[in-house]
């Protein structure tokens, strides 16, 4: 689509815009465009441009068109830069009487009749944009957060659609805008301001019979398919589930479109051949569809990658492996000169098709909490891979009508007898997709194109110990700088050294510490030893007091979640919540409303795999509350160990005790980890029973002492 670019508060604004847009240049070649206070030029060629004068503000556009060439920034009351693609454009504009060319146009007219808050909820597609107007910038996106826009308040303020748009020309502290938030900027005092924005919701619970759903789930997706065939040359990438599988059929049979599948895979001499390959192959062969293939091989593989991971800013094993296969795919799509590209994502989050959802309490919850996290696990990525290579990303899964209808689809539909993503499944079925594809089992596409094999291979054959050390040599930066939320126990801490060992840059801990012992969100035994626990770590601590009272408490979070942003710039935090849906949904609401990303890396893990990991791993924890039956005194200040962890699976067999006492039966205490370079010892303890089988290890004294 387009690249957007905007400085305010320098005498460099220009020329950063400027070189800011030459970085992004991949993203918009059909024509360029920057404004200042006064001037507002557009030109063909970027280089036209480089000698624009102006003031301290100014803002840019990189022009990548599929409808005509209208170049940007827009004027009119104000100056909008914009990346979109809005469905139902025309419509806007005959309802609110607009006289426009496409959809940019459509954009700066309705938002200055009607305000940016109101247009946004009328707007069907995606988008990212800034409007500037006299002392005031204002800068938003669609609430999925399908296009991406970032900002950084480090010297002034300034945004672009990718990351790297800032830091390259010396940006510190880059983050990426929530969906869910409008971000205003007010040049005068320099400062910045959130306005929060309304998500989806599970409620009210669809009420309809299962075949009239059915019927309108099978419309809302040929609608969502229909409206975004472009005019232009597409292409379709095809893995051969059914997500994808259902886009071709609908495009080549429903709507009698011509284009070519593409597909890219991991192959090496002897290897079996990759599931997703086999699977497109079957696919294109049953709709009678061109298929073109592209294969790499582990010196091509690594080449690549030298590229994709500096491109995606991330160097995570799993955004890697995807981006990889996308990459690759997207290469031949190129050379066809294809313009748009659809892609399959999204029905996983909506119809419940992870393992997560199989084991979660509330399906369509965690289908709400999964769809939040998009803009940082998937789109991105996604988008800055496409945008590389010339063309627009298409995903009808995530249309807004869909989505909206999806997740108010009662949960039984969507999962039974152990079979996700059940009703959509059904609806492919009975829109022609084959029984074998339309219930074929997830295969996430690291694995499906075998560039999880590859990366795997690759980091053994260079002598890394890890898929995320051999990453780490082509983007040597944290992927996003992170604040955990730090409780003193064994999940807190052990999120903590995975999200480390994964290449996030751990900038705080943030602990607080509840006056409620039986507070309902916090940890409460022994929280003073934080203190000695982020100096062992050296990992600069944030406290927060808090009264412990129900709900109330989570403002005292939000107040510490503030604090930590604003001194360590963080842009996410780290939960180690399991199972706790009560703990979790409040931590995602609480962040959400601050505008930080959520990284819960334990959630839903097999407990005693967790218990079992912490031992391999030489976490160093003790037993420092109990509250359950069959757990007495003798547990407190134990060790846990292999033995413990062997009896702790007898009493979850004969009581019920949940492992890792994730329902409260246990509190923990880690006095040691490989991410301490000092461990705690203990001087003086008490153990203080209140009951058989409820009572507190109470640490008096300790101190820290070195390995």
């Amino acid at each position: 689509m387009c690249g957007i670019v905007g400085f305010f508060g320098t005498k460099e604004a220009v020329r950063n815009v400027f070189d800011s847009l030459n970085i992004l240049r991949n993203r918009g070649k059909d024509g360029y465009g920057i404004s200042t206070k006064k001037k507002v030029l557009h030109s063909k060629t970027l280089g036209d441009l480089k000698n624009v004068e102006g003031g301290d503000c100014a803002v840019g556009h990189c022009l990548h068109s599929i409808v005509g060439y209208v170049p940007q920034p827009l004027v009119k009351s104000g100056k909008l830069v914009v990346n979109c693609e809005i469905y139902n454009w025309q419509e806007l504009a005959q309802k609110h009487k607009l006289t426009v060319k496409n959809d940019s146009e459509l954009m700066l007219a309705l938002i200055e009749k009607v305000g940016i808050k109101k247009a946004l909820r009328e707007l069907d597609g995606v988008y990212a944009f800034a409007y500037w107007k006299k002392n005031e910038v204002y800068i938003a996106r669609d609430i999925i957060g399908v296009k991406p826009v970032w900002y950084t308040t480090s010297c002034g303020f300034a945004f672009a659609s990718e990351k790297k748009a800032l830091e390259k020309i010396g940006y510190k502290n880059v983050l990426e805008l929530n969906p869910r938030n409008i971000l205003r900027y007010d040049i005068k005092k320099d400062k910045i301001f959130f306005a929060k924005r309304s998500f989806f919701s599970i409620y009210p619970e669809n009420k309809k019979s299962l075949s009239l759903i059915h019927d309108e789930v099978e419309s809302l997706i040929k609608a969502a398919v229909k409206k975004r065939i472009p005019e232009k040359k597409f292409g379709v990438l095809l893995s051969g589930g059914v997500d994808s599988a259902l886009i071709t059929k609908l495009l080549s049979k429903d709507f009698n479109q011509k284009f070519v599948c593409y597909t890219a895979a991991f192959e090496e001499v002897g290897m079996k051949e990759a599931e997703d390959l086999a699977y497109s192959k079957k696919v294109a062969q049953e709709l009678g569809l061109k298929l073109k293939i592209t294969k790499l091989n582990l010196k091509q593989a690594e080449k690549c990658l030298k590229f994709v991971v500096p491109l995606i800013e991330d160097n995570n094993p799993v955004k890697v492996g995807v981006a990889l296969t996308f990459y690759v795919a997207l290469q031949a799509a190129k050379k066809d000169k294809v313009k748009v590209i659809f892609s399959g994502s999204g029905p996983e989050e909506i119809f419940a098709g992870y393992e997560r959802h199989k084991k979660s309490s509330n399906i369509n919850k965690e289908c709400l909490s999964g769809l939040r996290k998009m803009y940082e696990k998937d789109t991105y990525r996604d988008d800055v891979v496409t945008m590389n290579n010339n063309m627009e990303l298409r995903l009808p899964f995530l249309d807004k009508k869909l989505v909206g209808y999806a997740l108010k689809i009662p949960s039984q539909y969507k999962l039974s007898e152990g079979k996700d993503k059940l009703l959509f499944r059904e609806v492919a079925e009975k829109l022609g997709i084959s029984k074998e594809i339309a219930y074929r089992k997830k295969r996430a596409t690291q694995y499906g194109s075998g560039f999880d094999k590859a990366l795997e291979k690759l980091a053994k054959k260079n002598g890394f110990k890890s898929k995320s050390e051999y990453l780490k040599q082509f983007y040597n930066i944290g992927n996003v700088n992170l604040g955990v939320l730090f409780s003193s126990g064994k999940d807190s801490c052990y999120a903590l050294w995975i999200m480390k060992k994964q290449n996030y840059k751990i900038s705080c801990l943030i602990t607080i510490k509840s006056k409620n012992p039986d507070s309902f969100m916090f940890h409460t035994p022994n929280i003073d030893l934080v203190e000695l626990q982020a100096e062992a770590a050296n990992i600069p601590l944030i406290k927060q007091l808090s009264e412990g009272k129900k709900e109330a408490e989570l403002k005292d979070l939000e107040k510490a979640l503030k604090k930590a942003k604003e001194i360590h710039k963080i842009g996410g935090v780290v939960t180690g919540a399991l199972f706790s849906e009560y703990q979790r949904t409040r931590i995602e609401k609480v962040c959400d409303k601050v505008g930080l990303k959520v990284f819960s890396p334990l959630w839903h893990k097999d407990q005693e795999t967790e218990m079992k990991e912490l031992v391999k791993e030489n976490f160093d924890a003790i037993i420092s509350s109990v509250a359950a039956e069959g757990l007495g005194e003798e547990w407190l200040g134990k060790k846990i160990d292999t033995k413990m962890i062997q009896q702790l699976a007898k009493l979850n067999e004969k009581l019920g005790v949940n492992i890792a006492g994730e329902g409260g039966e246990f509190e923990s205490l880690v006095l040691d980890a490989p991410l301490f370079n000092k461990k705690i010892v203990v001087d003086e303890a008490e153990k203080k029973m209140s009951s058989k089988n409820c009572g507190r290890y109470i640490i008096k004294k300790a101190h820290l002492k070195a390995h």
